[in-house]
C-alpha cells in the first residue's frame, strides 16, 4: 500500500493538472447542490420567517415537526423518492430516477427543513424586537416578513451555510436515486466512497481536498460578509 505522504502528492498532483474528470465531478456536484440550497431556500426561508414571526392555530404542530425533520435520515429520503420516482411509482412516468433532477430534488427535501428551522429561530428573536414597533407603524404581515427577512439576512447566510453544508456532503439519498452513473450522477460525495472502495485514494482524497476547500472558501465569504455589515452597522 502506497504511503500516506504519496497519496497527498498525487492528490495535490491531479489538483494542480486540472485533470477534466476530476473537474467534471466537481462540477456536477455544485451545479446539483446549489440548485437544490437555492430552492430550498425559496421554500424554507419564507416558510421559517412565517414560523417565527406569527401565531396562528396548528403554528406550534408544524414548528415541531418542520424541527423533527431536520434529522431525517438520508438514506429513508434516498428510499422515499426512489419509490416515488421510480416506475410503479406515481412519478414514474416523468423518467427522473437516475438523473441530477432526482438527486436535487432529494437534498431540497434533507436542506428545506433545515432551513426553515433555523430561520424560525432568527425571525422569532427578531420579532421580539420588532413586535412593538411594528403594531405601532401598522404594518402589515407581508411587510413584516420582508423586513424581517433583510434585516436577518447576515444571520440568515449562516443559515443559508448551514443548508449548503448538508448538501454537499449528502452521499446516501444521492447514491440511491442518482445511481452514482459516470459522467451523468457522479459527485464528489459518491465518487469517494467508490474511489475508496476501489483503493485508488488519490483520486477520493483529491475531491476531499476540494470539498475541504469549498466548505472554507463559503464559510470566509460569510464571515466576511457578516463583518463588512457589523463595521457598516456602527460606523
Amino acid at each position: 500500500m502506497e504511503s500516506i505522504t504519496a497519496v497527498f502528492g498525487q492528490a495535490f498532483a491531479l489538483i494542480a493538472s486540472g485533470d477534466a474528470y476530476l473537474f467534471d465531478i466537481v462540477s456536477l456536484s455544485l451545479q446539483v447542490t446549489l440548485t437544490a440550497v437555492l430552492i430550498a431556500c425559496v421554500i424554507g426561508l419564507p416558510l421559517g420567517a412565517v414560523l417565527g414571526a406569527f401565531r396562528f392555530p396548528g403554528c406550534g404542530l408544524l414548528s415541531v415537526c418542520v424541527n423533527a425533520l431536520m434529522g431525517l435520515p438520508p438514506v429513508v429520503v434516498g428510499l422515499i423518492v426512489y419509490l416515488m420516482l421510480s416506475a410503479s411509482g406515481p412519478f414514474g412516468v416523468l423518467q427522473l430516477l437516475y438523473t441530477p433532477t432526482a438527486m436535487i430534488i432529494a437534498q431540497v427535501i434533507l436542506v428545506t427543513p433545515i432551513v426553515a428551522a433555523l430561520t424560525r429561530q432568527v425571525v422569532a428573536d427578531l420579532f421580539a424586537e420588532y413586535a412593538e414597533h411594528f403594531a405601532s407603524l401598522g404594518v402589515g404581515r407581508v411587510r413584516r416578513v420582508g423586513a424581517l427577512l433583510w434585516d436577518a439576512r447576515f444571520s440568515l447566510l449562516t443559515v443559508i451555510l448551514a443548508g449548503f453544508g448538508r448538501a454537499v456532503a449528502e452521499v446516501g439519498a444521492v447514491m440511491i436515486v442518482g445511481g452514482n452513473i459516470n459522467h451523468v450522477t457522479r459527485v464528489m460525495t459518491t465518487t469517494i466512497a467508490l474511489e475508496t472502495s476501489k483503493g485508488d485514494l488519490e483520486l477520493a482524497l483529491a475531491l476531499g481536498l476540494v470539498l475541504l476547500a469549498i466548505a472554507l472558501v463559503v464559510n470566509a465569504a460569510v464571515m466576511a460578509a457578516r463583518s463588512t455589515a457589523e463595521r457598516t452597522a456602527y460606523a
